[in-house]
C-alpha cells in the first residue's frame, strides 16, 4: 500500500449532531480525499460509485427511509431491488466518510447488516482517535486477551460511532449503550434476519448470543473505566422461541413482575415469569376462549395444576417433579392473591389458590457425602486447575454455606478469631441474615491467595443485588462475578469424573449442596449443640437443625445394636423378649427404624404403636422395659436420688413413701447387677458375688 497522508480533525467534527439527519458532501471533497491517500488501484472505482450513488440517491434522507433490502446486500434480494443494494455495497466507503465527518449519522438494522464496515482504519487515516486502543487497554487490565477483545471493540465501537456521530469511545453514554443493546435485541427477532446475518440456521442459536455479548463487554469496559454507571449485568437474548400470548394477559403480567422485583430477591421474578408463561401457554391450548385473567376460574387453574402432573417438560421429557409444581402453582397463587388485594382489573379479583392446594413435600434425611467418597472427592477437587472454583468448594466443604453466599464473598470477609482460627463472614443469603463461622486452614488459605489477586485489580466494585452496597467480590474475573454454575456444577463435573462419582447415566453424583448436609451430619455426630449447627449452617428456625441433630446414622446404629444386635448386654423385663426371639418381624423392622422414639430416661421402651399409649409410668418393671450398659451412670445416679428419697420420707414419718422409695432402689441394684452379670459372661469371667 502507497504511503498515505493523514487528514487532520478538528474537534467541531468530534461534536454530535442534533437529531437524526444525513446528507451528502461535496464531490470534490471526497474525490480530493481519494487522492491524497493515493489509492490508484481502487481510487477510479471509489469516485465512480461515490458519483453514482449521489446520482441514485440526491436526497440521502431517501436513502435512509428506503427498505433494508434496498440498502443492504440479502441473500435473497428481488431483481428490482439488487441494483440499489449493490450500489449500496460498493459506496460503503462513501458512506462511513459521510459518518466519520459528520455529514450522517445511520440507523442500527442498517449498521447491523451492512458489512463490512471498515471505519477504524478510515479513522487511522483521517487521524480520528475512536479510542479503540485505549478500551483494549483496559480489558488487559481486566484479564482479557488482545486477540478476542479486540474483535468486540472494533464491532461495538464502529456501530455506536456512525449511529451517535461520536468519534470518540469516551464521550459514550449508559443510555445509548442500552439503546444499543435493545436495536441489537430487535435485530435479531426479525423474520428476515437469516437474510441479513453471516450465519447457517443450523447455528442461528449460537450466534443469537454472540452480538449481544459484544455490546454487554462493551458497557463493561466503559463502566470499570468510570466512564457509565449502568453495572455489567448478563443480558443475553434467549435463544428459546416463546409462543404467543393473549397482550391483555401479558400486559398484567409484565405489571406484576415489575411490582416483584422492587422487593424480591433477583431471581423470583425468573421463575414467577417462567410458571405463568407456562400457564398462558395451557390456556391458550386448552381454552382458547380465554383471552384475559378475568375469564379464568378455579377450575380452570385446577385443571391445568392436573396437568403438571402429567405432562412432560421440553428439557428432560418427564413431569415435573412435586418440588418443580410447587414452585409453578406457589407463583399462580400468589399472582391471583396479590393482583386480588391490589384491586387490579382484568384479574378475578379473588386467590383462586390456597395453600392445600401444593403438593406435599415428604421430609427427607440430609443426603450427606459418605466418608470413601468425600475423601475421593476433596482429592480430586484439589487438582482443579481454576482457582475460583477450588476455592469455592473448599469453602462449601468447610462450611456448609450456601452456593449464592459463596459466590457474593467480599476481599475484606476473611479475618480471623484472637486465638488465629480462621473466621468467614458470609453474606447476607436465603435468610437475609449475615453469620461469621470458623474456616478450615485448607480453605482460609486457598481464600487467602484469591484475596490477595483480587486485591492489586482494576475492577470497580459492583453494588450487591441484596443490600445495595458497593462490594469487591472475590470470585471476579474478566470485570464480572463468576456464575455459581461455574463455581460449583462445571467444577464438580471435572472432579467427580476423576474421582469416579458418577451415575449410570455419566452424571456426577454430588452436588454442592450435599456439602451443606455433610457439614450438618458431622456437626450432629460429634456432638456439637443446637444453637451451633444453626448458627454454622444459618437456619432460622431450629426445627431445620434439628434434622441433623436428632437424626445422626452413627448414633442411631450404635443405640439399636446396643439392644437388638446379636450378643447385645441388656436387661429389664423387656430382655426375656429380646433373647427368646418373641418379637416379631414387623416389630423390629419398626424398632429399627424409629429406635431414637423409644428412649427413655433409664433405658428404652418395646412398645409398638398398635399397643396403644402406656397407661403408667413404672416402666422398671413393665414388660416392655430394657436397658443397656450405656445408661448404668443414670441409673447409679438415681439409686442414689432413691435412697435420699426415703431417707428424706423417714424424717418426714412417711412409711408408705420409705417403702415406694425402697423398692425402685432395689429394682435398680437389681438391674444393675443383671446388666454386670450380662457383661462378665460376654467377657468370658465369672461375676462378683453380692454385698452381703
Amino acid at each position: 500500500m502507497a504511503q498515505t497522508a493523514r487528514l487532520k480533525t478538528s474537534e467541531a467534527d468530534l461534536q454530535q449532531p442534533s437529531g437524526l439527519h444525513a446528507q451528502h458532501c461535496p464531490q470534490e471533497e471526497y474525490e480530493a480525499l481519494i487522492e491524497q491517500f493515493g489509492l490508484a488501484d481502487h481510487g477510479y472505482q471509489r469516485k465512480v460509485a461515490a458519483r453514482r450513488f449521489m446520482s441514485r440517491w440526491p436526497d440521502l434522507m431517501d436513502w435512509m427511509k428506503a427498505p433494508l433490502a434496498r440498502r443492504a446486500s440479502l441473500r435473497q434480494t428481488s431483481a428490482r431491488q439488487a441494483p440499489d443494494a449493490r450500489l449500496s455495497q460498493k459506496a460503503l466507503g462513501y458512506l462511513l466518510y459521510l459518518g466519520i465527518r459528520g455529514y450522517a449519522r445511520f440507523d442500527y438494522p442498517w449498521l447491523l447488516a451492512a458489512k463490512p464496515l471498515y471505519l477504524p482504519e478510515l479513522a487511522w487515516r483521517l487521524d480520528v482517535d475512536l479510542g479503540i486502543d485505549q478500551l483494549k487497554e483496559e480489558a488487559v487490565r481486566l484479564g482479557f486477551s488482545v486477540i478476542s477483545i479486540d474483535v468486540v471493540v472494533r464491532w461495538a465501537v464502529t456501530r455506536l460511532a456512525l449511529h451517535t456521530g461520536l468519534m470518540d469511545a469516551r464521550r459514550f453514554t449508559g443510555e445509548q449503550i442500552e439503546e444499543f443493546r435493545i436495536a441489537v435485541r430487535s435485530f435479531l427477532q426479525r423474520p428476515d434476519v437469516l437474510d441479513l446475518v453471516p450465519c447457517s440456521p443450523e447455528k442461528f442459536d449460537t450466534f443469537k448470543m454472540d452480538w449481544p455479548m459484544r455490546v454487554n463487554q462493551l458497557g463493561l469496559l466503559l463502566f470499570h473505566r468510570g466512564q457509565i454507571d449502568a453495572e455489567p449485568r448478563k443480558k443475553m437474548v434467549s435463544i428459546k422461541t416463546r409462543e404467543p400470548t393473549p397482550p391483555k394477559m401479558q400486559a398484567i403480567v409484565d405489571r406484576w413482575l415489575a411490582v416483584r422485583r422492587t422487593t424480591d430477591r433477583p431471581d423470583g421474578p425468573k421463575h414467577f415469569d417462567v410458571a405463568l408463561y407456562r400457564f398462558m401457554v395451557w390456556l391458550g391450548r386448552n381454552r382458547p376462549q380465554i383471552k384475559t385473567f378475568a375469564k379464568v376460574r378455579r377450575d380452570d387453574v385446577l385443571a391445568y395444576i392436573e396437568a403438571l402432573a402429567h405432562q412432560p417438560t421440553p428439557r428432560t421429557g418427564q413431569p415435573l417433579a412435586a418440588l418443580g409444581r410447587r414452585a409453578h402453582i406457589t407463583a399462580l397463587g400468589q399472582f391471583f392473591s396479590n393482583t386480588a388485594a391490589w384491586g387490579w382489573r382484568g384479574v378475578p379479583g379473588f386467590p383462586l389458590l390456597g395453600f392445600g392446594d401444593c403438593p406435599r413435600m415428604p421430609m427427607r434425611v440430609p443426603r450427606f457425602i459418605p466418608t470413601d467418597e468425600l475423601a475421593r472427592l476433596m482429592a480430586a477437587v484439589a487438582h482443579l486447575q481454576c482457582p475460583y472454583q477450588r476455592t469455592a468448594l473448599l469453602i462449601a466443604r468447610w462450611t456448609g454455606a450456601r452456593k449464592g453466599e459463596i459466590q457474593r464473598l467480599a476481599v475484606n470477609d476473611l479475618d480471623q478469631y484472637p486465638d488465629g482460627t480462621p473466621r468467614l463472614r458470609l453474606p447476607p443469603g436465603k435468610t437475609y441474615k449475615e453469620r461469621i463461622v470458623p474456616l478450615h486452614h485448607e480453605a482460609a488459605d486457598a481464600l487467602k491467595d484469591l484475596i490477595a489477586r483480587r486485591e492489586v485489580g482494576a475492577e470497580r466494585p459492583l453494588r450487591d443485588q441484596l443490600t445495595g452496597v458497593p462490594t469487591r467480590y472475590v470470585f471476579m474475573d474478566h470485570g464480572r462475578l463468576l456464575s455459581c454454575a461455574y463455581l460449583f456444577q462445571v467444577a464438580l463435573a471435572i472432579a467427580c469424573r476423576e474421582a469416579g462419582l458418577l451415575d449410570a447415566q455419566g452424571r456426577p453424583t454430588i452436588s454442592a449442596h450435599r456439602f451443606r448436609h455433610t457439614v450438618g451430619t458431622q456437626l450432629a455426630e460429634r456432638g456439637a449443640k443446637l444453637h451451633t449447627i444453626m448458627s454454622v449452617l444459618g437456619h432460622s428456625s431450629a426445627s431445620m437443625s434439628m434434622i441433623y441433630a436428632r437424626i445422626s446414622d452413627k448414633e442411631v446404629l450404635r443405640d439399636y445394636q446396643s439392644v437388638l444386635s446379636p450378643g447385645a448386654v441388656i436387661a429389664g423385663p423387656g430382655a426375656d423378649l429380646l433373647r427368646s426371639g418373641a418379637l416379631q418381624k414387623s416389630a423390629v423392622h419398626w424398632l429399627k427404624c424409629n429406635f431414637f422414639k423409644t428412649e427413655l430416661e433409664l433405658g428404652h421402651c418395646l412398645r409398638l404403636p398398635e399397643e396403644g399409649p402406656c397407661e403408667c409410668d413404672l416402666y422398671l418393671t413393665c414388660a416392655k422395659f430394657v436397658t443397656t450398659p450405656a445408661y448404668v451412670p443414670r441409673l447409679k445416679e438415681r439409686l442414689k436420688l432413691e435412697k435420699v428419697l426415703a431417707k428424706d420420707a423417714v424424717d418426714r414419718g412417711w412409711p408408705n413413701e420409705q417403702r415406694r422409695h425402697l423398692a425402685v432402689a432395689a429394682r435398680i441394684e437389681q438391674l444393675l447387677r443383671d446388666l454386670d452379670t450380662e457383661s462378665a459372661s460376654r467377657r468370658g469371667r465369672r461375676p462378683r458375688p453380692d454385698k452381703p
